[in-house]
């Protein structure tokens, strides 16, 4: 079996509007996703053409239209689209995307709130 590799994009920030709070939804506020694509770069190592491979600036647009499109309540709910939209690029076999709200409405004071979902690739290769 080959060997998986790793593509990791981090610390994209995309303003949206999500949130279960009608402040949220109304002023919005930066979102930050972090994201992981296991792949096999073998190829692309040896072509060293960008079509061999998963181009992740084309992953970064498709995930900044989802963060910045249409408002859902849960960060949960946005990783899941996330992670949908990545695994239609060929050659993603697995996505681990997590999804930081650095301005979530918390009455304690905090560093960092996220949530991280894996999701994998059917076998059908859907």
């Amino acid at each position: 079996m080959q060997q998986l590799d790793e593509i990791r994009l981090e610390g994209l920030r995309v303003f949206g509007h999500h949130g279960v709070f009608d402040h949220e939804r109304e002023d919005g506020q930066d979102f930050v996703i972090d994201l992981g694509l296991s792949v096999r770069a073998a190829r692309a190592a040896q072509t060293d053409d960008v079509v061999d491979t998963v181009h992740y600036g084309e992953v970064a647009d498709a995930v900044a239209q989802i963060v910045a499109g249409d408002p859902v309540n849960l960060i949960e709910t946005l990783a899941e689209r996330i992670a949908d939209r990545v695994l239609t690029f060929p050659g993603v076999l697995v996505v681990r995307v997590t999804v930081h709200k650095p301005q979530a409405p918390i009455q304690q004071q905090f560093a960092d709130v996220s949530v991280t979902i894996t999701r994998t690739r059917a076998e059908d290769g859907s």
